[in-house]
């Protein structure tokens, strides 16, 4: 199996995680100037490693080693939410890296070679998986003119265009070209690290619906209206968050999550009764059908809401994101290599979180690894791994590689 360097994959990460250092995580949202440092960072090395490298219209890098065997494409992301955590998508792309590196070193794979992609705005600044939907010809010119960044208001044209990408031709991989897409990642929860597991060979990866839930009431008095003819949609929110609550978990499977992500209340005075009310709602789930019985449950608790009054309920769905099944023969690449490096230590478990490779999953077979997180903990500062289970994770990724090119 290809050989890495330990000291040499704990290197890349830490001098990544000097561009945007914010306390001991990272704040590099897409397209910034701290994202563009890291983008050319990466190119640089795959320059140095032998690939042709490009950076694309929509910031996706992408380094091509030039073989003609058996190919791979590996990688994640390297931007980070905002004021967040260092590992999150730089693991991928330096493990993907070091795999290019370590297949190139041994004879065994001679003419084979992995390909090293960093796509652009997993975390969704300017949109959902832009980068990866791009890359497989799902996002169209007129998708990036409606694109803007969520915390500055700053066009994706506009952010393309500082950074002297606006007007390249985007890349959209050749799927016929690869064995497939592997992509590692933290597990941002504690199901490895409460269990004492090492690795997480993904199974599916969830999908999820999103909802925007508005409630019209009337905004009156607070100290003159009596309760009686009150038509509060603060409380109508609160009575739809509260059926959500008593309904979904007699429906829901075994790992379905939901979150009520935000409520705003109009025009939110304590002397003022609110005449208007917002709140975004999401459920995940890895069972496309599921999914939604799931959602036919919520249209039926609005429809509920808008017969009995007082106040009036319109739900809007603002994304539909689908579930994607990993390709068993990458589960069980991960899983003999796992079970090579530490014998015992790894599960089989799904994704609860989005990622790029159930995009990349809708043209070639894909696969995902966990290492485990401490504490669980993601999106925020405080996100970490150890050096260990870094490292074991790096070597089981190589391994994995070399196990999917040999065939």
């Amino acid at each position: 199996m290809p050989t890495i360097d330990a000291e040499r994959v704990l290197r890349d990460l830490r001098h990544l995680r000097t561009m945007g250092a914010f306390k001991t995580g990272v704040h590099r949202p897409a397209l910034s100037a701290e994202h563009l440092a890291s983008m050319a960072w990466l190119k640089g090395e795959l320059e140095a490693l032998g690939h042709q490298t490009t950076i694309d219209g929509i910031g996706n890098v992408f380094g091509i080693a030039p073989v003609n065997g058996r190919k791979l494409l590996g990688g994640s992301h390297l931007e980070s939410q905002n004021y967040a955590g260092w590992l999150d998508g730089p693991l991928g792309v330096v493990y993907a890296l070091e795999a290019a590196r370590a297949v190139k070193a041994d004879s065994a794979l001679a003419g084979c070679g992995v390909d090293v992609v960093a796509w652009c705005d997993e975390e969704g600044h300017f949109g959902h998986f832009l980068g990866s939907r791009s890359g497989i010809g799902q996002v169209s010119e007129s998708d990036i003119d409606a694109a803007v960044d969520r915390t500055s208001g700053t066009t994706m044209r506009e952010a393309l265009k500082a950074a002297g990408l606006d007007g390249r031709p985007r890349v959209t991989v050749d799927a016929k070209r690869y064995v497939g897409f592997l992509e590692a990642h933290i597990e941002q929860g504690d199901w490895l690290e409460a269990n004492k597991l090492k690795v997480g060979v993904v199974t599916a990866i969830v999908g999820s619906r999103n909802f925007n839930i508005t409630f019209e009431g009337v905004q009156n008095h607070a100290g003159t209206t009596r309760m009686a003819i009150r038509r509060d949609a603060g409380v109508a929110c609160a009575r739809l968050v509260m059926a959500i609550e008593k309904l979904f978990p007699t429906i829901c499977g075994p790992r379905t999550v939901w979150t009520t992500g935000r409520v705003t209340l109009s025009p939110g005075d304590p002397s003022i009764i609110p005449g208007r009310a917002e709140m975004l709602f999401q459920f995940r789930d890895t069972d496309a059908d599921l999914l939604d019985r799931l959602e036919v449950a919520l249209r039926g608790l609005v429809e509920d809401a808008n017969r009995e009054g007082p106040c009036t309920v319109v739900l809007e769905q603002n994304r539909k994101g689908m579930p994607a099944a990993m390709a068993e023969s990458f589960q069980v690449a991960v899983e003999t290599s796992a079970e090579a490096r530490s014998p015992g230590r790894y599960t089989r478990m799904p994704s609860g979180a989005g990622h790029d490779a159930q995009i990349l999953a809708a043209v070639m077979p894909a696969g995902m690894m966990f290492v485990p997180s401490i504490g669980g903990i993601s999106h925020h500062w405080s996100e970490n791994t150890s050096d260990e289970d870094i490292v074991l994770g790096a070597q089981v990724y190589a391994d994995a590689v070399g196990r999917l090119l040999q065939g």
